[in-house]
């Protein structure tokens, strides 16, 4: 395993910052981590680091404790606002890290490139928007090739194309190999370009397994959206007593997970009557609020 926790406890004088986490992360897993503030998810993210000691459990980061010279060689870290020398260029800038890090700084032009850079590689930075410094800070973590990418709201200040093309050089780098911890409130994108989600709540890890997984164990209902043929909507909503009625003869039904089966069985058995159908299963966001309330938050 890329990472490793057991147990992991952190208190801050009055205050349990985490309380028994445990989890791993697996090379080439891209795994999201989601809370609400003061969850503990940026406590663990500087365990994992090597920022500040934990109070009891294991940590394992490629193998080394965290924050060892083993460690700090195989981790890269991108924070929710990073910063860079505003009267260096893009390129001066990652050929610096380049040169730190015992690089060759020739490799600095292509690093911009992969994170759609290159065009602005010799502007000074404090000329870039706050989504152009994200994609030098995307940049600088690069460099090495890290086994353990650390990626806190990584996406803010991106608008939608850049946020796509981050993610697509995520996918990449998990194709390669790296294990991706990331967090983000914008759960729509986490959704569908992450392997498994973990939700901490009040410093506990309550939930945590892929998207189907967790759908499966929140139970939570299923959305049917049933749009009538031309001229049936009234037999429709004789059909399906119960159902709510929405703008253009659109009918909206909820029914248990078990019972999804059995409820299509009966709107297909209508037949003509039927011009649609879409199936609606609960959201990411559902199932993120299911698991703090369970929670008590």
């Amino acid at each position: 395993m890329t990472l490793t926790i057991s147990n992991l406890t952190k208190q801050f004088q009055a205050v349990q910052a985490l309380s028994g986490v445990s989890l791993s992360l697996a090379p080439g897993r891209r795994a999201a981590l989601l809370g609400h503030n003061g969850a503990g998810k940026s406590t663990m993210m500087k365990i994992i680091l090597g920022l500040i000691p934990h109070d009891a459990g294991t940590v394992l980061v490629c193998g080394a404790a965290p924050g060892s010279a083993g460690a700090r060689a195989q981790v890269a870290y991108l924070p929710e606002n990073a910063a860079f020398h505003p009267a260096l260029t893009g390129e001066e800038q990652i050929r610096h890290y380049l040169a730190l890090r015992g690089e060759d700084p020739r490799l600095a032009m292509g690093l911009l490139d992969r994170v759609g850079l290159a065009h602005a590689a010799r502007r000074r930075i404090g000329t870039y928007s706050k989504g152009m410094r994200q994609r030098v800070g995307l940049a600088q973590t690069l460099i090495g090739r890290p086994r353990l990418l650390v990626l806190d709201e990584p996406t803010s200040g991106l608008d939608p194309v850049s946020r796509r093309d981050f993610y697509d050089v995520l996918d990449g780098l998990a194709a390669e190999g790296a294990a991706i911890l990331l967090s983000s409130h914008v759960l729509t994108e986490v959704e569908a370009r992450t392997d498994s989600i973990l939700i901490l709540s009040g410093g506990r890890l309550v939930a945590e397994g892929t998207l189907p997984d967790l759908r499966a164990r929140a139970a939570l209902p299923v959305t049917l959206l049933v749009r009538p043929a031309s001229g049936q909507a009234s037999t429709l909503a004789a059909a399906l007593p119960g159902a709510q009625a929405l703008a253009g003869g659109l009918l909206r039904l909820t029914c248990p997970q078990g019972d999804k089966l059995a409820r299509l069985s009966q709107i297909a058995s209508l037949g003509a009557a039927v011009a649609d159908l879409d199936v609606i299963p609960p959201s990411l966001e559902d199932i993120y609020s299911h698991f703090s309330r369970r929670d008590g938050q």
